[in-house]
C-alpha cells in the first residue's frame, strides 16, 4: 500500500522569507503521525500546500489517498444554526447524504448536543464539531491543525481520546501541534520541524529511547564508582535513587557483570527514554546552532 503524504523537497517563499525550506515528509498508512514544531515553524504552510490550499515554491506533494478530511486553524460555522444543521450545511456542499450526520456527531461524542446552536458550544465542542466535519466524507487521510489549541485541561483530554479512537478505527491522522505531551500520548510516529526544515522523522520510542542506560542499585555509591572506573566519570550521572548511563544497550551485559563482581545488587537496567521535550529542545537548539 502507497503512503498517504509524501512530500519531496517541498518549499515555500514569501519574498525572502522561507516558511518551510526543503521538506521531505513521509506519512505511512494508518498511523498517528505527529506534527510537532514551535509556532511559526512551518507546520501551517506545510499542511495548506498538502491540501493544495497553498502553492509551493519548489517540490512536490504527493496524496495518495481520494477521500481527505481537515481542520485547519480552527472550525468556523454559522453560529446561530445547531451543530447538526451546520453540518447539514457542509454536508449539501460537499454531496454527503444526511444520513451521515448523526454517525459523526456520535463519533465526537456531540450526539446529545446535536440541535444545540453552535453559539452555545464550548470551545472543546466547537473544535469536536470541526473534526465531525471533517469527517463527513469517511476521510482515509484526515488532516488536524492543532486541534487542542486553547482548550482548557478537560477539552484537550477529550480531543486526545479521540484523536487515539479514529486513529485505532485504520484512519491515517496527521496532526500538527506544538505542544509535546499531545504528541507523545496519541502518536505513532512524529516530524519534528524547526525553521521549515526537518529536523527529525522516527517513532516516539525511537526518540526517546537511544539516551542511555538507567540503573537502580543498591548501595548506590558503591554503583556509581564502580560504573565511574569502567565508563568515565562523564559518562555517569547520579538522579534520584538510580543513575543515567551514557551507555548504549550492547554495553548492558558488561555493565550488570561489573556491577554484580562488585557486590553491587541490581535491580533494574534499562534503557533510559528521555521525555519528547528534553528531545525537541535538543533538536531545534542544534539546528539554531547550524543556521547560526
Amino acid at each position: 500500500m502507497r503512503n498517504p503524504v509524501v512530500t519531496h523537497g517541498l518549499t515555500k517563499r514569501y519574498g525572502e522569507v522561507v516558511a518551510v525550506d526543503g521538506l521531505d515528509l513521509t506519512v505511512r498508512s494508518g498511523e498517528v503521525y505527529g506534527f510537532l514544531g514551535p509556532n511559526g515553524a512551518g507546520k501551517t504552510t506545510t499542511l495548506r500546500m498538502l491540501l493544495g490550499l497553498v502553492r509551493p515554491t519548489a517540490g512536490r506533494v504527493e496524496v495518495a489517498v481520494p477521500r481527505v478530511g481537515a481542520l485547519i486553524e480552527g472550525p468556523a460555522f454559522y453560529p446561530y444554526l445547531s451543530g447538526w444543521d451546520n453540518l447539514r450545511v457542509l454536508a449539501r456542499y460537499a454531496g454527503v447524504g444526511e444520513a451521515r450526520i448523526t454517525p459523526v456527531l456520535e463519533m465526537v461524542d456531540l450526539a446529545g448536543a446535536a440541535r444545540r446552536r453552535y453559539a452555545g458550544y464550548s470551545l472543546g465542542m466547537k473544535q469536536r464539531l470541526g473534526v465531525a466535519a471533517a469527517l463527513l466524507k469517511d476521510p482515509e487521510l484526515l488532516i488536524l491543525d492543532e486541534p487542542t489549541n486553547g482548550l482548557d485541561p478537560a477539552g484537550m483530554a477529550d480531543m486526545r481520546t479521540l484523536i487515539r479512537r479514529l486513529g485505532a478505527a485504520g484512519r491515517t491522522v496527521l496532526l500538527s501541534s506544538h505542544l509535546l505531551g499531545e504528541v507523545q500520548q496519541v502518536c505513532d510516529r512524529v516530524g519534528v520541524i524547526a525553521g521549515g526544515r526537518l529536523i527529525a522523522e522516527s517513532t516516539v520510542a525511537e526518540l526517546r529511547g537511544g539516551a542511555g542506560l538507567r540503573v537502580v542499585a543498591e548501595p548506590l555509591d558503591r554503583a556509581a564508582a564502580r560504573a565511574r572506573a569502567l565508563l568515565g566519570a562523564d559518562r555517569v550521572r547520579v538522579r534520584g535513587d538510580a543513575l543515567d548511563l551514557a551507555a548504549g544497550p550492547a554495553e548492558a551485559a558488561k555493565i550488570n557483570a561489573e556491577l554484580v563482581g562488585a557486590g553491587v545488587a541490581v535491580r533494574e537496567l534499562r534503557p533510559a527514554e528521555r521525555e519528547l521535550e528534553q528531545i525537541f529542545l535538543e533538536l531545534t537548539q542544534r539546528e539554531g546552532d547550524h543556521r547560526g
